[in-house]
């Protein structure tokens, strides 16, 4: 604030504070603070913050003031302490700074001062004594000032550097209350824009660092089909091969002059050894191809959605509509839902339940009849099924209430069960083939427990009965 405003500011105290008591302090910032004068509405505002010192009177309601208020500090309270009861005597504005002096005294004749810098870098609040003693200092170290005699700063400051501000005719309080709360309001806009953009910004980032990182681990997997391909062409070359070391030449029969090609391969494997090392490595390069195929579909929609809300913001930011940016980030409401009806726990007969260790629930068939019926009548489309591979047995199946993907060591337990509950239950190690319920059907008229599998994958493990039973 200029000096000259400042000046006009106390004329305009002095026909209203004099002979008013310090009331009730709010808080609103570590360095600012609303006094309650009694003057019905209005309140003497002080901040004494270095990038914008203020004093100038302001209307608000007390229960707003009350909701923006923070705890009293240690100045506040001794203020609250050391001010209480007196009334306003004398305000004034020293000719050559900025800084205002209110006089307060007390019924027992004891008179007390509350200083107020508007100095820019040294803006501060003070209490002192009638001799000038500092009583409380707000910002420096009260250890270092206190008991000590008040003295203005010796740099004088001047003005701010800011442009100067011009007032009407009217009350200045008014005035610097208007203008300061719009630069507030626009500064608490922008704040508030800069964040959300900033979180928008990373958020983007990160989806194009993940989409890298997608695309470097399928590029390490190598191309499916030239691994299947590399895979039977030494098969098929078998009898014919020529090794030397770790390179081997072969007939390229896909080709159609069938040249010889050369490949790398471990000297201490054999060609089938190699062949089979190739056809696990497309089977792994095509499970990734389509796990990371439909992550970067994912993706592609997140980073869309993120990049058209970062448009939005920026069109809020443009209009600087307050309204907007307070609802962009909050969710929509949920859709309401009637409330649903509690079910009947639901009563299963013909199986056997058991708990994984990560908490899902499987379900094991104990006849024919009753494998259908887990199969086709209990299981969901998205519950994984189970049975081994050449051997007679029970169904099992896991249930997937959520639909996310589920973890390997219950996929290990599944199918030790059903290892467990089949004809292959004393071997060392039995197959089993898995796949979700939407893939099976049942033929017309086959016997009860048959079942055709459109897709599935295979498992080796050892029948046991490891988790424990429901």
């Amino acid at each position: 604030m200029q000096a000259n405003i400042i000046q006009r500011v106390v004329e305009e105290l002095r026909t209203t504070l004099p002979g008013r008591y310090f009331g009730k302090i709010f808080q609103l910032t570590p360095v600012s603070f609303a006094i309650d004068f009694g003057l019905r509405g209005e309140f003497l505002f002080i901040s004494v913050d270095p990038s914008s010192p203020r004093l100038y009177l302001i209307h608000r309601r007390t229960r707003d003031l009350e909701k923006q208020s923070i705890p009293l500090g240690a100045f506040g309270q001794t203020m609250r302490s050391k001010l209480s009861g007196a009334h306003v005597v004398n305000i004034s504005k020293d000719p050559s700074d900025r800084i205002v002096r209110l006089t307060f005294r007390f019924e027992d004749l004891i008179f007390r001062r509350l200083i107020i810098q508007l100095t820019g870098r040294t803006a501060d609040l003070f209490i002192v004594d009638e001799l000038n003693r500092i009583e409380a200092v707000l910002r420096e170290d009260p250890r270092l000032r206190r008991h000590n005699i008040y003295e203005p700063p010796k740099t004088r400051t001047g003005q701010d550097g800011r442009p100067a501000l011009a007032l009407g005719p009217g009350s200045p309080s008014a005035q610097l209350d208007a203008h300061f709360s719009a630069l507030d309001t626009a500064r608490r806009f922008d704040s508030a824009a800069r964040a959300i953009r900033a979180k928008l910004t990373k958020s983007i980032r990160q989806q194009r660092t993940l989409r890298e990182h997608l695309e470097q681990d399928l590029a390490r997997h190598g191309d499916a089909e030239e691994h299947k391909r590399i895979g039977d062409l030494l098969l098929a070359n078998i009898a014919t091969a020529r090794r030397d070391g770790n390179k081997v030449s072969i007939t390229d029969y896909y080709s159609e002059s069938a040249p010889t090609i050369e490949i790398e391969g471990d000297e201490n494997r054999s060609l089938q050894e190699e062949a089979a090392v190739r056809f696990r490595n497309y089977g792994k390069a095509k499970r990734a191809a389509e796990e990371i195929a439909a992550r970067l579909d994912h993706i592609t929609t997140e980073t869309a959605a993120l990049e058209q809300r970062l448009q939005q913001l920026d069109q809020i930011i443009a209009s600087r509509d307050q309204s907007a940016l307070d609802s962009f980030e909050k969710p929509a409401p949920a859709p309401k839902t009637p409330a649903k009806k509690s079910r009947k726990p639901e009563k299963l007969t013909g199986v056997r339940r058991y708990l994984s260790t990560d908490g899902y629930e499987i379900l094991v068939g104990r006849a024919a009849r009753d494998n259908d019926n887990l199969t086709f009548r209990i299981a969901q489309p998205n519950d994984l099924w189970m049975h081994t591979g050449d051997y007679p047995g029970s169904h099992v199946v896991v249930r997937n209430p959520t639909r996310k993907e589920i973890p390997q060591r219950t996929i290990i337990e599944a199918a030790q069960l059903a290892g467990r509950f089949s004809q292959a239950s004393e071997d060392a190690k039995v197959v089993v083939h898995y796949t979700e319920r939407k893939f099976l059907s049942k033929p017309k008229g086959a016997a009860p427990g048959l079942v055709r599998l459109s897709r599935f994958r295979s498992i080796t493990v050892e029948p046991k009965e490891a988790i424990p039973r429901l």
